[in-house]
């Protein structure tokens, strides 16, 4: 007795242990859900010894999380009323009171910045002590602050369009944390909602903490839209093709018992529920149905044959539980390759989906034979989709192709080849933060008018490390900072920068009583009279130590960014480089340029190269594997072609589509080459049951493949289709995307399997057909011999 055949006795003979072992690891995994969280970070795409990584902690290390801003904006003329202006300033002042709240700036905490020449000192004085109660009142504050206070322009108001903006700088204790989300939806909303309905006017709401907190609640209703969509299509099409409610219901036990294990083992490793995580239930149901469709089709054959069940159990666990054991095990190699990347967020992608996938081959083989064993035998209602006769067109359509369109097929491929190759050229690399966030929500229309009215809403920085205390102070160095600003304020895609310079111009500014005309940096001779009055002021440390650290070594500039590609970011990091190289020698300061958003315009970058060498290997291992497997090395290239070539066809489409390589789109190549090479698998277990029962003639062998393995190919890419394509009802344009472009990929792989690769074998006949090249395979693809279990 075989192994396989072996399996299939000590499955069906102890199938009550079986179930019952199912049960208990479904109750123990289904116990271990409580410990599941989402993410309350960015996804962070660099190992943490990464140079960026490095850069960025040591950002917050001296002035703390930079990504704690929520910002409110206001465009309407009526505000520049008393009602709505005193309204719009008490909203602030709502928010300072909360415990979640540092503290925020508005237009009612403006202070001006006042010489007091008696005691040489600068003094802070409000912009208004009471609130307007007329109109006049109310234009006269606008307009000191527009046109006498260039200090707050572009931080509290746009001078141009008269928006008007408020700081709210939540606790950096909560910003990670959960808090965060019960903030942001129990407080702030609730609060603008009230006052927007109270006073009749539209609040803008942004910033990373509100962005984050949204975005993370959407990929947290998805999960179950992306469940339900998985489950609902895949059974409509299970059904279609089986006419079957019996094998439904089993195939939907089963995917169902695999996403309870895949909710239950991202609780057992601890992960954090991300945007690639949440992918992991919906894909573990669209790869779990086909090994049920070809499982099930298989069960239906044997006993439409013989009608003996236990003989058609045997067969099925021995027989196609093989080969779907090879094409799960190349599946999950190709996710499991994501461990070989230094990205957590990919490592833990990679490590879900292999462990899952995996299990749910494990699920669908032990659960779908016990429980037809409980069952009678199908009618033959049931096996009439055996002989439909528009599926059975469609194989004898493949068939005439192959066997008389060669030259046809092979044409096409190369045109084909060459046009994907032009549309790869095309491709281009994404890495902003929010272009894969949904369109049409609120949040993302409030991102567009901040990136309209101010410059952008994601924070980047530059720290300047002047390596010795109070450095930063020095005239020299205010100097070389405000070159940096003005490279700043030359790039439309960032906003007006602020630092200690705005301060020190302030500052003069405040000297020659308030002269808007003295906004700038003190000359020389101006310096040491100004700066005394500066060593003199107390009131002004609370502004200082947002841009200087206690020491005076180290400050930095802020600026805020559009939502702009890598692209653009590289033409700006090399301007400001080249500043800082020119101005900063690097024997007296250390510059870097930093930020969240840079950080993951970085990890774009470097995720792509690694995603690639990720897809290299699993090419490599899956080719081994084939060699391992069939033992005959003209195989591996006849193998890998039809499935090589559905990926380049997708990265050409990409190109001429215009849908850039980012995070998520990458990983397309990986999920589909990965699913695609199970078809392969399937066929060429088949043709080589063929080669030895038709003693190594190619073409009865590739013709009997075709026809035997094309019906259960061709159920289980409509399948992975339809199931890849629920993604596209995702509001996160890189779900789409991946859902669309594997979809598309899988239906051209198997396009590509049953036209292309039995092509091949019929070409090469003469190098692969005689025993010597086509050893015995390692593993046994199919049992030599039938035996029954009683």
């Amino acid at each position: 007795m075989n192994f396989w055949t072996k399996v299939a006795s000590i499955i069906l003979r102890n199938r009550y242990l079986v179930l019952i072992g199912i049960a208990i690891i479904t109750g123990l995994l289904a116990s271990q859900m409580k410990y599941m969280q989402f993410s309350y970070t960015e996804a962070n795409l660099l190992p943490e010894n990464h140079e960026a990584n490095l850069e960025y902690n040591k950002f917050l290390e001296i002035f703390g999380e930079e990504g704690n801003l929520v910002i409110l904006g206001i465009k309407d003329s009526t505000v520049f009323t008393p009602q709505k202006f005193n309204a719009w300033n008490n909203l602030v002042k709502q928010f300072d009171d909360l415990d979640e709240i540092d503290f925020t700036v508005s237009i009612a905490d403006v202070q001006k910045l006042k010489a007091d020449r008696n005691k040489r000192k600068f003094v802070l004085e409000p912009l208004y002590s009471e609130n307007p109660k007329t109109s006049k009142e109310v234009l006269a504050i606008k307009k000191e602050l527009f046109e006498k206070l260039p200090f707050y322009d572009n931080l509290l108001f746009n001078k141009e369009t008269g928006t008007l903006q408020t700081a709210i700088y939540i606790n950096k204790e909560i910003i990670n944390t959960p808090v965060r989300r019960d903030f942001i939806f129990d407080k702030l909303i609730p609060i603008i909602e009230k006052f927007e309905k109270d006073n009749n006017v539209d609040v803008r709401i942004s910033g990373m903490p509100y962005i984050r907190t949204l975005n993370a609640q959407n990929i947290q209703d998805e999960i179950l839209l992306f469940v339900l969509g998985a489950l609902l299509i895949t059974a409509v099409i299970f059904f279609f093709f089986f006419r079957s409610y019996r094998a439904t219901f089993i195939t939907l036990l089963v995917v169902m018992v695999g996403v309870t294990w895949a909710f239950g083992f991202i609780g057992l490793f601890r992960f954090e529920i991300t945007v690639l995580s949440a992918l992991i239930p919906p894909l573990i149901i669209v790869i779990g149905v086909p090994n049920a469709v070809f499982l099930i089709n298989k069960y239906q054959q044997e006993i439409k044959k013989h009608g003996q069940q236990a003989k058609a159990l045997q067969r099925v666990i021995a027989k196609v539980g093989n080969a779907t054991l090879m094409t799960n095990i190349t599946t999950a190699s190709g996710f499991a390759t994501f461990v070989f990347v230094k990205s957590d967020l990919l490592r833990e992608f990679g490590i879900l989906a292999s462990v899952n996938i995996i299990s749910i081959f494990i699920l669908a083989l032990l659960i779908i034979p016990i429980i037809y064993s409980f069952m009678p035998l199908p009618k033959k209602k049931h096996l009439n989709h055996l002989e439909k006769k528009w599926i059975e067109n469609v194989v004898d359509w493949m068939e005439r192709m192959v066997r008389n369109q060669r030259i046809t097929i092979y044409f096409a491929t190369v045109i084909v080849l060459v046009l994907s190759i032009i549309g790869v050229y095309k491709i281009k690399v994404s890495g902003s933060l929010i272009e894969d966030m949904p369109k049409s929500t609120s949040f993302y229309k409030d991102i567009k008018f901040f990136e309209k009215e101010f410059g952008g809403i994601m924070p980047l920085e530059i720290l300047i490390d002047t390596k010795k205390d109070n450095g930063v102070m020095k005239l020299s160095t205010l100097k070389k900072m405000d070159k940096i600003n003005e490279v700043i304020e030359s790039f439309p895609e960032l906003s007006k920068p602020i630092s200690v310079v705005n301060l020190v111009k302030y500052s003069k500014q405040a000297y020659y009583l308030g002269n808007p005309k003295y906004y700038q940096l003190p000359t020389t001779q101006e310096q040491g009279y100004i700066f005394a009055y500066t060593k003199n002021t107390n009131s002004d440390a609370g502004m200082l130590k947002n841009f200087v650290d206690s020491t005076g070594r180290y400050a930095r500039i802020t600026t805020f960014m559009k939502d702009i590609g890598t692209d653009k970011m590289d033409v700006i990091q090399e301007r400001l480089k080249a500043v800082v190289d020119k101005e900063f020698p690097a024997d007296k300061y250390t510059v870097s340029i930093t930020g969240k958003a840079l950080v993951f315009i970085k990890g774009t970058n470097y995720l792509i190269t690694n995603l690639v060498f990720s897809l290299s290997l699993a090419i490599v291992l899956i080719a081994l594997f084939m060699a391992w497997m069939f033992r005959s090395p003209q195989m591996i290239a006849i193998s890998l072609l039809p499935n090589i070539l559905p990926l380049l066809i997708t990265a050409g489409l990409m190109g001429f589509f215009d849908i850039p390589i980012k995070p998520s789109t990458i990983l397309v190549f990986s999920i589909a080459f990965g699913i695609s090479v199970d078809d392969t698998i399937h066929f060429l277990a088949k043709y080589r049951q063929e080669l030895m029962a038709n003693q190594w003639k190619i073409k009865p062998s590739v013709y009997a493949a075709l026809r035997e393995t094309g019906v259960s190919m061709f159920y289980t890419s409509i399948v992975l289709f339809f199931g890849f394509l629920v993604f596209t009802l995702s509001s996160f344009g890189g779900t789409i995307a991946l859902g669309g472009l594997v979809s598309i990929t899988l239906l051209l792989a198997m396009v590509s399997n049953l036209l292309l690769l039995p092509s091949l074998l019929l070409t090469f006949e003469k190098k692969i057909a005689n025993k010597e090249m086509f050893k015995e395979p390692k593993i046994k693809i199919i049992p030599p011999k039938e035996e029954n279990i009683d």
